[in-house]
């Protein structure tokens, strides 16, 4: 589309319930929200590895009207490293970026209560989790970015409204992660499995990727 097109396609842009809630998730993540105008309008960056290729297309299908161009792989050493997309510019993802962001730096919103749903939980998991480890059942979600007293309010969130019981494990100086405690583990993944994608499975030890 010309310029004078995707201007006037934009102004018929409107977020829909699923792709508020695919937002809320991802940007507790991994996903990015960037300014190019001091912060009058937003667009949402996505990158992650390769490996998760099937991942960045299901946020593309979600998010293809806002997007110009396709996912885009990244070189490295001549062979692909990373699959990324970026969306316009616009109005419509502000409000996010002043939940999520003070400056540059994310946090995690004071309304998170009210923004994340089941779905919402299974996008960053998908996103930002992964299973402990091949002998252990348990899964985490990798939240180093984010100080601890944030955190103690997103686990009792966790708790009061999915009963999803949690703990935080330090990982470095000032750096934690949650963990769902085994005896919610079977709860967690009835909740979240109805949205996880067949190629994501593995992070809740289910499927290991092949390959």
């Amino acid at each position: 589309m010309r310029s004078k097109e995707i201007e006037q396609h934009k102004t018929q842009l409107k977020l829909t319930k699923i792709q508020r809630e695919i937002l809320a998730g991802t940007l507790l993540g991994d996903g990015h929200l960037e300014t190019q105008n001091d912060g009058k309008t937003y667009r949402l960056k996505i990158e992650h590895s390769i490996s998760q290729k099937d991942y960045i297309e299901w946020l593309y299908s979600h998010f293809k009207i806002w997007i110009r161009t396709e996912p885009k792989i990244k070189m490295k050493e001549g062979k692909p490293s990373t699959y990324s997309f970026t969306t316009y510019s616009h109005g419509s993802f502000r409000f996010y970026a002043q939940k999520y962001y003070i400056g540059k730096v994310k946090h995690i919103p004071k309304n998170i209560g009210k923004m994340l749903t089941v779905r919402a939980l299974a996008v960053w998991f998908m996103d930002d989790g992964s299973i402990k480890s091949s002998k252990h059942s348990n899964v985490l979600f990798h939240t180093l970015g984010y100080d601890k007293k944030e955190l103690d309010k997103l686990q009792l969130v966790m708790l009061k409204k999915f009963n999803l019981k949690t703990s935080l494990h330090k990982q470095k100086q000032n750096h934690w992660r949650i963990y769902i405690a085994s005896e919610s583990m079977t709860h967690f993944k009835s909740l979240v499995e109805p949205y996880i994608l067949p190629s994501m499975m593995y992070k809740l030890g289910t499927k290991m990727p092949k390959g």
